[in-house]
């Protein structure tokens, strides 16, 4: 069951890797170890909205002690700013969501800047909250504006590979960031998680986050981005809560750091019965198939019916 989106996912990711080696050639140099402002401090899951079901997220970060000299010329000084978007997410099947931000920051002087929009497309193993073993890949497209970044067209891919084996997850996101037009290029900014529940409702971890520079030019260990954080996921009412504080390890991180994330579902969905515990923290059950939900879209009805 669901082969189909095997190799709709395999095809992706193929794709995506093969455009790669071309475009890092390129002459066009990108700041050290990055294009933009990074409003979404997070690990993908690999876990998504039910089909037909809509959710909301409020993600949040400040440099407690961050640097205190912009990534590029006219950028954002890290250094006391604060950086967010909320994102809404749409499930359109058990293994494709789509979802659209609308970045902001607040600089150290206590400027409001808006960061236009990104769009996503995250395709997943389905059911991968259920799974010992899941993958997937996140393809985000932004424009951008230019206090946060040296391009105004980017475009990240996510891959996604994770495992869960009873109350722990391991999960790395090795990321590559492509900035398009003058001073554009190919960054790497891999990220991974682990993490143990406790219980229902809490679940306590360690996630790292990089950034190594230029695919063709890596920079110095001293002069990448290292950030380590202490992360806890619990919930409270209807809403997820992930939430952390980060150390810089080099010279070329952000010190300390604090993240928030906040989630909750809008509506039900059609995917059958919800997990009370939060998504970050759900256990993944014996079996690793099921049926396939039915969906009231009309989109998610044609896909379904020819096979995906």
């Amino acid at each position: 069951m669901y082969a189909r989106h095997r190799i709709v996912l395999a095809i992706l990711i193929l794709l995506a890797l093969s455009a790669l080696p071309a475009y890092a050639q390129d002459e066009q140099q990108p700041g050290r170890t990055g294009h933009a402002v990074n409003d979404e401090i997070q690990v993908y899951t690999g876990e998504i909205a039910k089909v037909g079901q809509w959710t909301l997220q409020f993600h949040n970060n400040y440099a407690i002690n961050g640097r205190k000299e912009p990534d590029f010329e006219g950028g954002i000084i890290p250094n006391r700013a604060l950086n967010g978007t909320p994102e809404l997410a749409y499930g359109i099947t058990p293994w494709w969501e789509m979802g659209l931000y609308a970045p902001y920051a607040v600089d150290r002087n206590g400027q409001f800047l808006s960061n236009a929009a990104k769009i996503r497309q995250l395709f997943v193993t389905p059911d991968a909250s259920k799974r010992s073993f899941f993958y997937g890949v996140n393809f985000e497209f932004s424009y951008a504006m230019p206090r946060f970044s040296e391009t105004r067209w980017n475009l990240e891919i996510r891959p996604i590979i994770g495992f869960r084996r009873g109350d722990y997850e391991f999960i790395i996101n090795p990321i590559v960031d492509v900035g398009f037009g003058e001073n554009g290029g190919a960054t790497l900014s891999p990220a991974a998680r682990f993490a143990r529940k406790f219980g229902e409702n809490l679940a306590l971890g360690v996630e790292y986050y990089t950034g190594l520079g230029p695919i063709q030019d890596i920079v110095p260990f001293n002069e990448q981005q290292h950030n380590i954080y202490a992360v806890v996921d619990f919930k409270i009412g209807r809403w997820d809560v992930n939430a952390g504080i980060g150390y810089g390890l080099t010279g070329g991180s952000d010190r300390v750091m604090a993240k928030m994330i906040l989630g909750t579902d809008l509506n039900a969905g059609v995917a059958g019965k919800s997990d009370d515990a939060p998504k970050m923290m759900r256990r993944p059950s014996s079996s690793t198939s099921g049926g396939l939900p039915r969906s009231a879209a009309s989109l998610s009805e044609s896909l379904l019916a020819s096979g995906f």
